[in-house]
């Protein structure tokens, strides 16, 4: 018997080393998993498999489903043509919307209505006031579906706008929902709704796909008005549910050419979590000019070729004349983006982020702290708002700004599949910078010399959970 396990553990480490040397991308990472393997026999190799295997070498849609994905593009390009934005390739506009193009196959348009959404009663009140417009259809995906008053309130309007003929299809994430398995997707399915997990949590493929969540949270009415941002359906962002009090958030109404975009992203991903034959002429919806903004959707994912997302927050970063404003929940970059967050600095931009001084996730803080003290040597400044905000949002120069799904964090960079909207406008960007400093003159401010002297034990779990990181 200890012979048997003797040769299965040699077999799977020398697996697990070729692997890691043949997939691996970054040596200093391929290093630390050939580390772990070897010492930690049988959980090393599983541990790899689960969270180290690069997965962008690996296909997760069929040929079939890259088709249907091309003729999605194809359809909402051609009717979008007319209406993108022509950036000086030159400027910082051009250089960051040519890049999004290349990377994640999404053009800028202009001639949108974009409505910045800053809590959830606000973000709610719109959205079913919305949903009860619908006439055609009605497409909804979240990675988090909860028990409570505001679903309930979706499937009483969904039960009424399916008897009126309008149809209903949800996508979520199987692992973020998991509560809503059984009972609460029966009752949709009973009323008529079209309801698919994504990378069901099933034994046959629970290790290649775990670590690899859609985190996206988009709504389409018609074709015509869309939604997305950083709000879950849960009753978190109306009322008092835990220790953390009622979460804020930041959602965007949008109207225009740029609802063909994130319909897009929509339809791609519920074709692959469905397998449904979709009639694409049902979707052939005409854009109209609803206002005067340019924007454009950033979409990526395990098996994009890049790391959209963390390419996009680099690339707007670097191209900051005055001023770089982030705020997050889960601030957790890798090295490249801290990086090029401290040269920013040290170029004598005004960096500040405003995070919350507590977290739903214990690790996730300890880990995010760990990074303070090298942000502020260089001069970032770091407020901690004393309530806790889900947004994700990145302003620059207070004329561009990113609202959408995406942390800064190894997970949203490398792992989830993730949707953010770039705003080119100075209006909507100075509405933003406006609440971001308001916020941050209400938030205690991080001092250098201070913050050293903080308890040793403190220091000690920072450490522990730093090593944990790119886990989080």
């Amino acid at each position: 018997m200890n012979t048997t396990l003797y040769i299965l553990y040699i077999v799977l480490t020398f697996w697990a080393i070729i692997v890691i040397i043949y997939y691996g991308r970054r040596p200093t990472k391929s290093i630390s998993w050939v580390f772990a393997v070897i010492t930690l026999p049988f959980a090393g190799p599983l541990l790899y498999y689960l969270f180290g295997v690069n997965r962008r070498k690996f296909k997760f849609f069929s040929s079939k489903q890259l088709a249907k994905r091309k003729k999605f593009k194809e359809l909402f390009s051609k009717g979008n043509s007319a209406y993108i934005t022509a950036f000086d390739h030159t400027g910082k506009e051009g250089k960051i919307a040519k890049l999004i193009q290349n990377n994640s196959g999404f053009s800028p348009y202009s001639e949108n209505d974009i409505a910045p959404l800053h809590d959830g009663k606000q973000t709610f009140d719109t959205l079913f006031h919305e949903l009860g417009k619908a006439e055609k259809f009605i497409h909804v995906q979240y990675y988090l579906f909860e028990q409570g008053e505001i679903l309930q309130r979706m499937l009483q309007l969904f039960e009424q706008k399916i008897k009126q003929g309008v149809k209903v299809r949800i996508i979520y994430d199987s692992f973020g929902s998991y509560a809503i398995r059984g009972g609460i997707k029966k009752k949709f399915q009973k009323i008529g709704a079209s309801i698919y997990p994504i990378m069901p949590i099933r034994f046959g493929n629970l290790l290649f796909s775990l670590n690899f969540r859609n985190h996206r949270k988009i709504v389409v009415i018609d074709g015509k008005v869309a939604f997305t941002g950083g709000l879950n359906i849960t009753d978190k962002y109306v009322k008092d549910t835990g220790a953390l009090g009622q979460w804020k958030d930041v959602h965007l109404k949008l109207q225009g050419p740029i609802v063909q975009s994130l319909h897009r992203v929509f339809l791609k991903d519920y074709s692959f979590a469905s397998q449904d034959e979709l009639d694409i002429s049902e979707f052939e919806i005409e854009s109209t000019p609803k206002g005067s903004v340019s924007a454009q959707v950033v979409s990526g994912g395990p098996d994009s070729e890049q790391p959209i997302i963390m390419q996009q927050y680099i690339a707007m970063m670097n191209n900051a004349q005055k001023s770089v404003c982030i705020t997050n929940p889960y601030f957790l970059p890798g090295e490249a983006f801290l990086q090029s967050l401290k040269i920013v600095a040290l170029q004598g931009i005004a960096v500040t982020l405003l995070l919350p001084e507590e977290s739903d996730s214990k690790a996730a803080m300890y880990a995010m702290f760990s990074q303070f003290e090298e942000l502020l040597d260089v001069g970032v400044h770091i407020f901690l708002r004393p309530d806790f905000s889900h947004g994700k949002v990145l302003l620059i120069d207070e004329d561009i700004v990113s609202i959408g799904s995406g942390n800064f964090d190894n997970r949203s960079f490398e792992h989830n599949y993730e949707t953010n909207v770039i705003i080119y406008d100075k209006s909507i960007a100075k509405g933003i910078g406006d609440e971001f400093y308001r916020i941050c003159r209400n938030s205690r401010k991080l001092d250098l010399t201070h913050f050293k002297k903080r308890p040793r034990w403190k220091k000690f779990m920072e450490r522990v959970f730093k090593f944990f990181k790119p886990l989080l």
